[in-house]
């Protein structure tokens, strides 16, 4: 973890103004990240095993980059079981809930009380050329709730590179204020979070200037719950493997009203909760 100042009074101010702002090396590799890694590798191990899968697992790196698509190369939904059990690793627990991740939120949110979004941390593994998985365009509250000030922590597991499909975002968009959204599959299958769309959302994302910052295993990437962002595509030969978190403001006002509620994750309809983040219905697109 970084020492000295987390966040700097011109980095708060980048962030209020782009609505992301990126910290070089924000996370130690060795006492941080390296746990993490050897949790993973050590579930893949037992998972490959398990299905007779034989794959190389000496290394995190074989481990996330080689014995992993073999595993789902035999059942896609093995991948599954992966993703459900690799967030329960008690390293990656410790960085999710790390005292310095609360003090830069109260350094972006002056004020604030900090909060994590229950069920609104994991992994993802972004598997080369799929799509029913990836994350298109949108903002963060309406799939997450809790709070409309929240920030989205993203820390890569692998170097990212251009051809992996970094995260990219639609600088400033956080001005477009709560965006409603409605529901398609796209006819990937999408469902839940993924199959949601912006109103009017190629109008407003016109307005806006996209970066795709790259970034390194220990680098975080914050994001406005109000920023437009999306997973790239991973046209490369090796899965997108990062982290993400979600913090939230128990002191917010519209968090109060609807009781810190999650959405999604937390099995409830968003728009049940509020019912003015559903698009109109004849001009969806």
């Amino acid at each position: 973890m970084k020492n000295g100042t987390i966040i700097s009074e011109s980095a708060r101010q980048e962030f209020e103004t782009k609505g992301y702002h990126v910290v070089p090396g924000f996370y130690d590799i060795q006492s941080e990240i390296a746990p993490i890694h050897e949790g993973i590798r050590q579930t893949l191990e037992l998972i490959c095993n398990k299905y007779g899968v034989d794959a190389p697992t000496d290394t995190a790196h074989e481990a996330m980059t080689i014995a992993y698509r073999k595993l789902i190369a035999v059942n896609r939904s093995w991948g599954g079981e992966v993703y459900d059990a690799i967030k329960q690793i008690p390293a990656f627990m410790r960085l999710v809930s790390s005292a310095a991740n609360d003090e830069v939120f109260k350094a972006l949110r002056p004020g604030s009380i900090p909060g994590i979004a229950a069920g609104g941390y994991g992994m993802r593994i972004d598997n080369p050329g799929e799509e029913k998985f990836r994350a298109q365009w949108h903002q963060e509250f309406p799939s997450q709730l809790r709070s409309v000030d929240g920030i989205v922590f993203w820390t890569p597991l692998l170097p990212v590179t251009e051809d992996m499909g970094p995260v990219q975002i639609a600088e400033g968009s956080q001005a477009e204020g709560l965006v409603p959204v409605y529901e398609d599959d796209a006819g990937a299958g999408k469902t839940g979070a993924y199959a949601l769309h912006l109103h009017k959302g190629e109008e407003r994302l016109a307005r806006y200037k996209h970066v795709a910052p790259l970034s390194r295993p220990g680098d975080l990437i914050l994001m406005d719950f109000l920023t437009l962002h999306q997973s790239g595509h991973n046209v490369s030969q090796t899965p997108r493997w990062s982290i993400q978190f979600r913090y939230f403001n128990y002191a917010e006002p519209l968090g109060i009203r609807i009781g810190w509620k999650g959405s999604f994750a937390a099995g409830v309809k968003f728009a049940e909760v509020l019912p003015e983040l559903v698009a109109p219905q004849g001009e969806l697109a």
